[in-house]
């Protein structure tokens, strides 16, 4: 993936001469970081129900945009957080034009209910644990921030880099963690 990400890097306009053969070091830099986030950020697309080939493409993109904000000189804290915060927007982003295709393909084809229809995928029929049933169930039943709040702790993120990914206070972070976390522990004692 990284020579993918490499490719689209290098086809950008270039600031620098001409005669550079080799990457420059911002280049390097932000493969590096690619190397180093592509993983944790695909987990944190999948678990907010994007399909894999889309995250992929999401992560590719959020990275371009790292490249360019850096190549203009743009502040380099925290990146980590400032491109978890990127994919989690494209996502939504994402969401929102496959929200919209799919009420014109309804319309257009006027097949009803849709949703209904959509079988889950191989993850989901893969699924035989009983309690890896139940306790995905509870993070299903959460609300969308709190599930975000859970996926993105889970994937290493501080309170403070949660907060500013989704665009809330620490509190709300500290608040919602906590009632993930709880609700996963009672679905887990209550069967024990």
């Amino acid at each position: 993936m990284a020579s993918t990400l490499w490719e689209k890097i290098a086809a950008l306009p270039v600031i620098a001469t001409a005669t550079e053969a080799r990457p420059s070091r911002l280049e390097e830099d932000v493969v590096a970081l690619f190397d180093q986030l592509r993983v944790p950020i695909l987990r944190y697309l999948l678990s907010m129900c994007v399909a894999a080939p889309d995250a992929e493409e999401i992560v590719q993109e959020s990275f371009l945009l790292l490249f360019r904000h850096l190549r203009q000189g743009k502040s380099r804290t925290n990146l980590q957080g400032w491109v978890f915060k990127v994919a989690h927007n494209l996502t939504l982003k994402h969401r929102a034009r496959a929200r919209r295709h799919l009420d014109r393909f309804t319309e257009i084809a006027n097949l009803g209910d849709v949703a209904g229809e959509i079988t889950p995928g191989p993850e989901e029929r893969l699924e035989g644990i009983e309690r890896q049933q139940r306790l995905l169930a509870v993070v299903r039943a959460m609300p969308e921030q709190d599930q975000c709040c859970l996926s993105l702790r889970a994937e290493g993120l501080r309170y403070r880099d949660i907060a500013d990914v989704l665009g809330i206070s620490l509190g709300s972070v500290a608040n919602c963690l906590e009632r993930a976390l709880s609700r996963l522990a009672r679905a887990d004692a209550y069967q024990r």
